[in-house]
């Protein structure tokens, strides 16, 4: 069971210490116990304006976050609830409540900025959170979304071409932001512009109104705004009447629903009801679903970034975090694979048949283990380290299982050839006619041995060895039978050849068919890792066209509003935007990468094939010399 199911109360995640951010332990100790995607909702604003008592709400709680009752700010940093998403099973819905910004006490803009960026990089949706009206100072008290080109970066400096696309990087934050929903509280006018009525939405969009004269006054107007139009994919806007009467205010936390407004309330449920319905899942760059343990992990690299002084990357971020991931993809499914050959290691030893099939299945169900967690293995790095780890126990496995069954056959062999040894030893042998009751004795004992089941893949081999091991002791005894002619001499020592070519033949065969066997299960496997991956890289592009088409709408819907106001060149720029993601989106839809990342974990399978059939062969040939 996820332990956001177990989780009674929220718990810090981010520390802010005298403007020093730090991840809580605790806090990622809970999120990595959630393997589910989860979906994040962070809510930013100046202090005290009501922000947790909106997202205990949310939790479906009547306490949890603290609220306070007086001008102190009571959330420092940033802190967590974990709880079942209410509408959507199988996700868990982690609400993020951050320090109020504008702190009189803490008098640190740049913390506060770094506050708001953390919010943004780990939601999947951000509600911003304000008193009164959407006015110009409204809007101005939002400057923190004018920083995020100087907090956040798309892509590393190394693979940026140069100042101008690193100037016009601002472009692509659509792609990868949360979608953004305005809170006003306390609102107490009518939802009116030039005397018709407007809805919440048509209000927010006419206080986002950009002006057209160029100056320097406007151009300061226009920026937030700009940049709230620009960044979000996705805008939404709430109004909520005062909660209750100034003097139950205080009281908030203990209020019973009757006490409350009754539009507020209903203001309450429309928004819920939005943020259960609309938020999406959290997404990296490249459209990968993020779980309670990436968002731990995730939430660690970028407070580690911020406080070595460095600017968080999105794309660094996705980098580091698929190497985490996919590193331990590979131990997991490894463990996988290893857990299942240690029931079939408890049965040796084993016919080839049983042995191969069961390194197949459970080679192919790692594949698939690894497969769910890894993300972003464009070189298919992780997934031939995961091979290679498979081929170098299977090899070890390989080994075993011969072992085990020499010595099965070795030991049957001893046991059934006791009573003959002791014939041998009392020259029962060395008599006129010897020679037929020895190999009478003789293939009585390989018949017994041939009825002997589970010997494993050694069997014939040991036959082999067994016969011509007693090859001189036979010709000895041949040879001293005087109850035989020269010429029956003769006739029984090319019996003898015979009988032991046709072993050394069915050895060979045996050799033959196990080689056979072994490229035909790679060659499955093959098969079905190739359908894995191609799965896999069909969900990848699938996410990267989501991410694209969400882009892609948010920019024309954003070109339609231009043009309207009359904004013709914004629009042209719009359209330029608009034409580089249609572009983008075609590469992904060609395809043309599957080939180029499928045929090294090809190659490498048929490497490994090669070199187990050519490690069997060197070992045998050392035993054999060995041997002489």
């Amino acid at each position: 069971m996820s332990q956001s199911r177990m989780m009674q109360r929220p718990i810090c995640l981010v520390k802010n210490v005298c403007g020093s951010l730090e991840v809580c332990k605790d806090a990622i100790e809970v999120l990595n116990g959630i393997n589910e995607p989860v979906v994040v909702i962070s809510i930013v604003g100046l202090y005290r304006t009501g922000k947790s008592y909106l997202m205990n709400r949310l939790a479906g709680q009547q306490t949890g976050f603290a609220l306070g009752n007086t001008i102190e700010s009571k959330t420092k940093g940033i802190w967590m609830y974990c709880v079942p998403h209410p509408s959507e099973a199988g996700r868990t819905l982690v609400l993020l409540d951050t320090e109020g910004l504008g702190d009189i006490d803490k008098g640190d803009s740049q913390n506060d900025g770094w506050i708001f960026c953390l919010a943004v990089l780990l939601s999947s949706t951000l509600v911003y959170n304000s008193r009164g009206t959407i006015d110009n100072v409204a809007v101005e008290q939002l400057h923190y979304v004018t920083e995020l080109t100087e907090h956040i970066k798309i892509r590393s400096p190394s693979s940026q071409a140069g100042a101008d696309e690193e100037e016009e990087e601002d472009c692509e934050f659509v792609r990868f932001f949360p979608s953004f929903v305005w809170v006003v509280r306390d609102f107490t006018l009518g939802l009116e512009i030039n005397g018709k009525k407007v809805t919440e939405d048509e209000y927010l969009d006419f206080a986002l109104q950009l002006k057209k004269v160029v100056n320097k006054k406007n151009n300061n107007y226009n920026l937030p705004r700009h940049c709230i139009r620009s960044y979000f994919p996705s805008r939404k806007c709430f109004v909520f009447p005062s909660p209750a009467s100034p003097e139950n205010m205080g009281r908030l936390e203990s209020l019973q629903e009757q006490e409350l407004v009754p539009g507020f309330l209903e203001a309450t449920g429309h928004f819920c009801e939005y943020i259960f319905v609309r938020s999406a899942v959290k997404t990296l760059k490249g459209g990968h679903r993020v779980t309670g343990k990436l968002l731990g992990q995730l939430a660690k690299i970028y407070v580690e970034t911020i406080s070595s002084g460095n600017v968080p990357c999105l794309e660094n971020a996705v980098v580091a975090l698929a190497n985490l991931e996919n590193q331990a993809a590979v131990e997991e499914a490894l463990q996988v694979y290893k857990n299942g050959m240690e029931e079939v290691k408890n049965k040796f030893p084993v016919t080839l048949n049983e042995f191969t099939s069961e390194h197949q299945k459970l080679s192919n169900l790692a594949t698939s283990e690894f497969m769910k967690r890894s993300f972003k293995d464009e070189k298919a790095e992780y997934l031939k380290k995961l091979e290679d780890a498979i081929y170098g126990h299977y090899v070890i496995l390989t080994d075993e299982n011969e072992i085990a069954s020499e010595k099965k056959c070795r030991e049957l062999f001893e046991d059934l050839s006791c009573d003959m040894s002791e014939r041998l030893k009392n020259g029962a042998y060395s008599q006129p006619g010897g020679y037929e009751d020895y190999c009478r004795d003789r293939d009585a004992i390989i018949a017994l041995y041939r009825k002997e089941p589970n010997k494993g893949v050694r069997a014939e081999a040991v036959l082999n060895e067994f016969l011509n091991e007693r090859g001189p002791e036979a010709n000895s005894i041949l040879y001293a039978d005087k109850k035989l002619t020269e010429n029956d001499r003769k006739i029984q020592e090319e019996k003898e050849k015979a009988a032991l070519l046709e072993q050394k033949c069915k050895e060979e065969e045996e050799k033959r068919i196990e080689s056979e066997r072994m490229r035909e299960a790679e060659q499955e496997r093959q098969e079905d890792r190739m359908r894995q991956m191609q799965e896999k890289f069909n969900k990848e592009m699938e996410q990267q066209r989501e991410e694209m088409d969400k882009a892609m709408d948010s920019k024309l819907k954003e070109q339609e509003e231009l043009l309207s106001k009359g904004f013709k060149e914004k629009a042209e720029l719009l359209n330029e935007e608009i034409k580089s993601l249609q572009k983008e989106k075609e590469s992904i839809n060609a395809g043309g990468i599957f080939k180029d990342y499928v045929m090294p974990i090809l190659a490498t399978g048929a490497d490994l094939l090669s070199s187990l059939i050519m490690h069997k062969s060197i070992a045998k040939g050392l035993k054999a010399l060995k041997g002489k």
